[in-house]
């Protein structure tokens, strides 16, 4: 069942959202070479923590961290350890913070040092893919045409996309209907409707869509070895368009 959210559930979202984009602000700068990844998931804590805010992840079903740090041909779900990030390498965060029990989910892939030409075209129009799909959020849009836009604009480019993770909806619990492809028909699916709340995560392969999941259960890396990049936010829909959740508040 897809809820559809009151003015007061989105203002709260729109606060863990706030928290949420603060934490990739304090990360971006640290993401270089010689910093483990546990670092980074202890630093993203304690700044969730510190603003009122609960890193969701930890303890999901078991999962040991406060987010998910997938480097080079990870997918997603990766593990934060002391693994030293080096330089060349790219690392996609993905946090989900909650405030007062609603969620707001988000990740960014960021470069480390100096990376390739290939690298960071994938980071690239793995961002612009979600922009792509932004074009058609809106009432009385399919969820679809978001995952068509996000598809064609992949493929465009060279890169394929992932069948084995998805966007969802989210709010009080981090996964809830409906299930948001990156791949898919334009004018399939739900419709999308003012209220509704949705983690749009264009997840793009450099090579061959295939994934598979490492021993640990959790992180999925990709068939080829090939990198992965991933680029995600939280949006409401609004009566004439969208507002993404997972932004700084104004004036900050």
């Amino acid at each position: 069942m897809i809820s559809i959210k009151s003015s007061r559930e989105i203002a709260l979202m729109k606060k863990a959202g706030s928290i949420l984009a603060n934490v990739f602000e304090v990360l971006e700068p640290l993401c270089k070479p010689g910093v483990t990844t546990n670092y980074l998931s202890q630093i993203a804590e304690k700044v969730i923590r510190e603003a009122g805010g609960i890193p969701e992840e930890k303890g999901y079903y078991g999962y040991p961290a406060a987010i998910c740090t997938s480097v080079n041909d990870e997918v997603v779900h990766g593990i934060p350890s002391n693994r030293k990030l080096k330089n060349g390498d790219i690392v996609s965060l993905d946090i989900v913070v909650s405030y007062q029990g609603y969620m707001a989910d988000a990740c960014r892939t960021f470069p480390v040092g100096k990376i390739s030409q290939s690298a960071q075209k994938l980071i690239d129009v793995t961002k612009e893919c979600f922009f792509k799909a932004m074009e058609f959020a809106r009432p009385g849009n399919h969820i679809g045409d978001l995952s068509h836009a996000v598809q064609s604009h992949a493929e465009a480019n060279g890169f394929s996309v992932t069948r084995d993770y998805t966007g969802h909806g989210l709010g009080k619990s981090m996964h809830e209907d409906p299930m948001v492809p990156n791949y898919g028909l334009s004018g399939k699916g739900v419709v999308l409707k003012e209220g509704m709340t949705i983690a749009v995560e264009p997840i793009i392969l450099e090579g061959r869509k295939e994934t598979k999941v490492l021993p640990d259960d959790w992180t999925a890396v990709t068939i080829d070895g090939k990198l992965a990049a991933h680029y995600e936010n939280s949006i409401v829909i609004t009566k004439d368009g969208y507002e993404i959740l997972t932004k700084l508040e104004e004036g900050k």
